[in-house]
């Protein structure tokens, strides 16, 4: 019985380049019937991998109309992968042997399974990765181009995006506020989490020195969190949901900048008044009390202040 072909790949390109021709083109001469295996990620929309498993099989079935294209998602391990992709070839196509075909910087090495490999011969330098970022500002003028937006977004998980705010308290009576420009209303200091933060306690001290300044406080202390009702997400499935942390003021002149306009050290006492006299940003009085609450709670023997040093 002749050797089937599988090509394992990812296609993760707006098009088929001269490349891909011709490693397809040249499997195709040595055998009669080739299956491409499309790696799928668990990761929806990433510039990594941007196009599904629908978007490039149709791709590729437009130029080889006779293909046989079949989605492998991605393991956390490579033994694991192995032996789903070796599962894939055998329940589909059952009694049949294959030789794995993989190209530049491929599955090879890292394949655990039965089958054999090959590598895929090379025909000029042509990278998937170079052109999805030359095209990643492009902007065409067709219908086609806005409805592949629109099928991106609509295909995307519902997002959580996290924030942190920080409650800084000093000398038993003051905690650290902010406004913004063009907001007469206050605020925490506080903003997104950054990919590169290593946890929302190093977000929360990159966030406060950002917007506040040579600001030296106790470590940060996880006070609670809460979806928050920002106006900017009002009609979006994604959302925000921040995480509220205190510390203790220690040094340093708090200076307003970054988003923020103003920053002033606010009595304790006046919180309550604040929020029922709307003079807290709506998407704050909820972060507000989770503050309040956790230092009535803790006012006993030792006050909440004091609790978080």
């Amino acid at each position: 019985m002749k050797v089937s072909a599988a090509i394992i790949a990812r296609f993760q390109t707006p098009y088929l380049h001269e490349g891909h021709h011709f490693i397809l083109n040249t499997v195709k001469e040595n055998h009669h019937k080739v299956v491409i295996v499309l790696g799928v990620s668990p990761v929806k929309g990433g510039t990594r991998n941007p196009f599904d498993f629908y978007t490039r099989e149709r791709m590729i079935r437009q130029a080889f109309p006779e293909a046989v294209v079949l989605p492998l998602k991605d393991c956390r391990t490579d033994e694991e992968w192995s032996a789903d992709l070796d599962a894939l070839l055998k329940n589909n196509f059952p009694g049949e042997n294959f030789l794995l075909y993989g190209g530049r910087d491929s599955f090879i090495p890292f394949y655990k399974g039965v089958f054999k490999t090959a590598v895929l011969p090379e025909a000029g330098n042509f990278s998937s990765t170079t052109i999805r970022e030359e095209g990643a500002d492009r902007v065409l003028d067709s219908a086609d181009f806005r409805y592949g937006i629109n099928y991106a977004y609509h295909n995307q998980y519902p997002r959580v995006n996290p924030t942190v705010d920080i409650a800084v308290l000093k000398n038993h009576e003051y905690v650290l506020l902010g406004k913004k420009k063009g907001c007469d209303q206050w605020r925490f200091p506080g903003g997104f989490v950054d990919p590169a933060d290593n946890c929302y306690e190093d977000a929360a001290l990159r966030e406060l020195g950002e917007e506040c300044g040579p600001v030296v406080t106790s470590p940060m202390h996880y006070l609670g969190s809460s979806a928050i009702d920002d106006w900017r997400y009002k009609n979006e499935n994604h959302k925000i949901i921040s995480t509220l942390f205190g510390a203790v003021w220690t040094e340093g002149e708090p200076v307003a900048q970054d988003d923020l306009a103003v920053v002033e050290w606010i009595p304790l006492n006046s919180l309550k008044g604040m929020i029922t006299t709307d003079r807290v940003v709506n998407e704050h009085k909820v972060l507000f009390k989770i503050l309040l609450d956790y230092l009535q709670k803790n006012n006993g023997n030792r006050t909440g202040l004091n609790y978080l040093q």
